[in-house]
């Protein structure tokens, strides 16, 4: 989850990012989506981004077993409109920001670099630099 932006956040956009995200977990909780696909895969929604002038936002998803995740994010998208209204029923925003779906990578990442510093030739490379201090 890392934004375009390196300003940090206003308490605004945190706050309505938090409301976005409870929002969109409770309509997939309750099974408030028409394509019931999306069900099956038990999509967890880990952030929400949302930008500066409040009309874009980026939700970020996995799913329990990480599998089907780009079919699932072309489902999700699909699905925008109907977020986008109910997220105007709930929240009161001159704008409802226009919703986009994309898996969260992180924590295949957070794999991908334990499993290098598993490797036996990074380890023996980070001993060398520890004797070498």
């Amino acid at each position: 989850m890392v934004s375009q932006n390196t300003k940090e956040p206003s308490q605004r956009q945190l706050r309505i990012s938090k409301e976005i995200q409870k929002i969109i977990a409770a309509a997939l909780e309750r099974g408030t989506v028409r394509n019931p696909l999306i069900l099956d895969y038990m999509v967890t929604i880990t952030s929400v981004d949302i930008s500066p002038d409040l009309k874009y936002c980026t939700v970020y998803f996995t799913t329990l077993n990480g599998q089907n995740l780009g079919q699932i994010e072309d489902d999700l998208n699909a699905e925008t409109w109907g977020m986008k209204k109910l997220i105007a029923s709930k929240l009161k925003l001159r704008y409802t920001p226009d919703i986009n779906f994309r898996m969260d990578e992180t924590l295949e990442e957070v794999d991908r670099i334990e499993k290098l510093l598993r490797d036996p030739k990074v380890a023996n490379d980070l001993k060398r630099k520890d004797e070498e201090d």
